[in-house]
C-alpha cells in the first residue's frame, strides 16, 4: 500500500505533467485553427459562460490588459468567431459573444479531441468522476487565488532569481 506522502507527490507530479500537456494541447488546437492559444481561451471562455462577457472580464478571465483584450477581440471579430454587440443595460458599452457560424467551426475543430476525452471520461466510475471533478474545480479555486497573489506581489510571490524572457543567458 501507497503511503500518502508518497501519493500526494505522484498527484502533483501528474498535475504538472497534465498543465504541460495541455498547454502543448492548446497551442496545437490555437493553431490548428490559425489562432493564437489566449484567443483560443477567450472562446472556450465565451463558450462555457451563458452570457456575453465584456472586454473587461475578458482581461481579467485572460489575464491580459483591457487593451490587449480589445485586440484580442478585434482579431476573434475579423476571423468570424466573435462578435460586440451593445450592451442593453449601457448602449456605450460592447458585449462579446460567439458568432453563430464560430459553434460549428469550434464543434468541428473539437471532434477528434472531444471523442478522446470523453472515452477517458467513460472509462471512470461516477463516483471516481465526482472526486475528478471536484479535484478540477478546487483546484481551478486555489490557482486563480494564486495569480491574485502574485499578481498583487505578495509574500512568497518573488521572481526567484529567475531573469525576464529574453534574459537568458544562451
Amino acid at each position: 500500500m501507497t503511503d500518502r506522502g508518497e501519493l500526494v507527490a505522484r498527484v502533483k507530479a501528474e498535475s504538472r505533467r497534465h498543465y504541460a500537456v495541455y498547454a502543448l494541447f492548446n497551442q496545437a488546437m490555437a493553431s490548428r485553427m490559425g489562432l493564437h492559444p489566449t484567443d483560443l481561451q477567450c472562446l472556450s471562455l465565451l463558450e462555457m459562460e451563458d452570457r456575453p462577457l465584456g472586454t473587461g472580464e475578458i482581461a481579467r478571465l485572460t489575464g491580459l490588459t483591457p487593451g490587449a483584450a480589445t485586440r484580442l477581440v478585434d482579431r476573434l471579430e475579423k476571423a468570424g468567431f466573435a462578435e460586440r454587440r451593445a450592451d442593453p443595460a449601457d448602449r456605450r458599452r460592447a458585449l462579446v459573444v460567439l458568432a453563430p457560424e464560430a459553434v460549428g467551426r469550434l464543434g468541428e475543430a473539437w471532434d477528434g479531441p472531444g471523442r478522446a476525452f470523453r472515452e477517458l471520461l467513460a472509462s471512470f466510475p461516477d463516483e471516481q468522476l465526482v472526486v475528478i471533478e471536484e479535484f478540477l474545480r478546487r483546484g481551478s479555486e486555489v490557482g486563480l487565488g494564486q495569480v491574485e497573489r502574485l499578481r498583487a506581489g505578495g509574500a512568497g510571490s518573488a521572481r526567484l532569481g529567475v531573469p525576464p524572457l529574453g534574459e537568458f543567458e544562451d
